[in-house]
């Protein structure tokens, strides 16, 4: 399942596919860390902002599967969710992972739950807006996961500066693949 859904994003890239009609998925190795930060946790709830085609929602649900938690993943295209809602299946992650089809901004807003985990992996330009409604969504020892900050440092090097220079949080840039902005809610700021 998850090399098919490889070859694909890699055919595409190699194509020339438009950005908004490729799967858009993280890299292979993201998704072994995006795994990794969720299987030892109990119950992990894990919202993902921009669940394309399920490449690393498929990921994260094989994660929480071990000790118990869901992922909900928020997509807008049609066309993504249709095969979202299909490679979950074939995968057999669907007792663990859900799909809310819509606007993640809107549905952000209206969401109750609490998350934690927030994977960030959606429009650029909006990840400011996506971060400040997931800080809602998270209580101290929560954590931002932002992808693609160091390939789009010129849209998102801002976003990272911010979360390093933010008391309430412990952030870094950890440079895999794409880049990924790791960001730790503290209870208090450090001194």
């Amino acid at each position: 399942m998850l090399e098919r859904l490889e070859q694909e994003d890699a055919a595409e890239r190699e194509e020339g596919v438009a950005r908004q009609l490729r799967s858009r998925a993280v890299a292979p190795t993201t998704g072994r860390f995006l795994f990794s930060l969720v299987a030892p946790q109990n119950a992990c709830e894990v919202l993902e902002v921009g669940g394309s085609r399920g490449y690393s929602s498929i990921w994260l649900a094989a994660g929480v599967r071990i000790l118990g938690g869901r992922v909900l993943s928020l997509e807008h295209d049609p066309a993504k969710c249709e095969a979202w809602r299909r490679n979950v299946a074939e995968a057999g992650l669907e007792e663990w992972a859900d799909l809310v089809e819509g606007n993640a901004l809107e549905e952000m807003r209206e969401l109750a739950d609490i998350f934690d985990v927030v994977f960030i992996d959606a429009e650029k330009e909006d990840y400011e807006r996506y971060h400040a409604l997931a800080r809602q969504k998270l209580e101290p020892g929560g954590l931002v996961v932002a992808d693609n900050v160091l390939s789009h440092e010129e849209t998102l090097g801002a976003y990272s500066r911010a979360r390093q220079a933010d008391p309430t949080l412990v952030s870094v840039t950890i440079p895999l693949d794409r880049g990924l902005e790791l960001s730790a809610v503290l209870s208090e700021p450090l001194e």
